[in-house]
């Protein structure tokens, strides 16, 4: 369900670019919103759940991203603003659950395994990544959206309605997503899960003189590397559909381009499922490194290659992400002990960086041009390769 949310937004910012005419910068700010409410709402919800529990952190969660689906009705009848509120909202909800959920997974047995743990529970967020473009691009999309300047030639009366029919489009497929989510809840409230405690854990195995999850080195690290991976993930899915309606790339409808973005996301999930069997026998930070390295080149033909050779690079891009999140996130908590709830409202904070980058390429975009304007992922990938090599090592007894 999270995994289906997070993944609409490629196919509502191209949507809701064309209704209000906005530019990349302006459009950008549905990601600004949605992973704005990770540096928010992260420590908080670390706090809440240390307070509630893992599985009553689920459903709050849960009950939360309801919330927020609830409110695209209202906000296809009143404007922009509104619909960045709901964004907002159901991404809090959806941080409560990460927070919640992530630390929980990596508990559930050996430390050493709990990169590849992680990587098949992410596997199948990455199953409602994948669905959720073509099935955006059929509830929403199927209609045919206008272009900025097939929008201007519309009269002023013709563009109100345009406006109204276009963001209505949204509200059948966001009331059922909201009761969804709250079906989900009751079943997690319903269910018994096992508990897990860190409350009497006083100290942490080799750092009995640390005394907050800020003191561990490769906590910090793990949390830059998270805001540059989310921030390069999210920004080349965000520009997606953009990029392939380029003449010079594939020129296609956004319609028709919202079938390939599940491509990308659909390799995400495939590589997750490959990537949970090698890192059972593969050190997770060379795998890291590796699937970073991969992500670098393919990136690097999509800027300086045209046609079909950079449109399938850079939806090969998602193939090579697969194994990224949970492994630097399972890294990243390690041997963390009692810190690591604390740890993880900190890598959850760090998430932020689907904020963040996107925008920044958002600005570039506008200047300098949509294609090359993904130097700014590339960059941030850089860094990731960089935190697998050093921790390439970490799990040898």
């Amino acid at each position: 369900m999270w995994g289906l949310l997070t993944s609409l937004n490629d196919v509502l910012i191209p949507h809701l670019r064309s209704i209000y005419a906005l530019s990349y910068v302006q459009a950008m700010l549905v990601q600004f919103c949605f992973f704005g409410a990770y540096a928010l709402i992260s420590l908080p919800a670390g706090i809440l759940i240390r307070k509630i529990g893992y599985q009553n952190g689920v459903v709050a969660g849960l009950l939360i991203a309801a919330a927020g689906c609830a409110l695209f009705y209202p906000a296809s009848a009143n404007g922009y603003a509104l619909f960045l509120l709901a964004f907002f909202v159901l991404a809090a909800g959806i941080t409560v659950l990460q927070v919640a959920a992530n630390p929980y997974v990596t508990e559930l047995g050996d430390p050493r395994t709990a990169s590849s743990r992680l990587t098949l529970t992410q596997a199948f967020n990455s199953l409602g990544t994948t669905v959720a473009p073509t099935l955006g691009g059929i509830l929403i999309l199927s209609g045919g959206v206008l272009t900025a300047a097939q929008f201007k030639l519309l009269p002023a009366a013709e563009q109100v309605l345009y406006r109204a029919k276009e963001a209505a489009s949204v509200q059948g497929p966001y009331l059922a997503l909201a009761a969804a989510l709250g079906i989900l809840a009751l079943l997690f409230a319903l269910v018994k899960l096992p508990a897990i405690s860190h409350r009497d854990e006083v100290t942490v195995a080799g750092a009995d003189k640390k005394t907050s999850a800020w003191a561990h080195r490769h906590l910090v690290l793990g949390a830059i590397a998270i805001f540059l991976y989310v921030g390069g993930e999210v920004s080349i899915g965000s520009f997606l559909i953009n990029f392939m309606g380029e003449a010079n790339i594939a020129g296609l409808k956004p319609v028709e381009a919202a079938h390939f973005v599940s491509f990308y996301w659909g390799g995400a999930m495939l590589g997750r499922f490959v990537g949970f069997a090698v890192m059972r026998y593969v050190s997770p930070g060379k795998t890291l490194a590796f699937n970073s390295l991969c992500v670098i080149a393919l990136i690097l033909a999509a800027i300086f290659s045209h046609g079909q050779v950079a449109m399938w690079s850079l939806i090969g891009v998602g193939l090579f992400n697969s194994i990224m999140f949970p492994t630097i996130f399972s890294m990243a908590l390690n041997k963390l002990g009692a810190f690591t709830g604390q740890g993880s409202g900190i890598l959850c904070m760090a998430i932020v960086g689907g904020a963040i980058v996107p925008f920044a390429q958002g600005f570039l975009a506008d200047r300098i041009g949509l294609q090359i304007s993904f130097l700014v992922p590339a960059a941030c990938y850089t860094f990731i390769l960089y935190f697998g090599l050093k921790y390439a090592g970490m799990y040898k007894k």
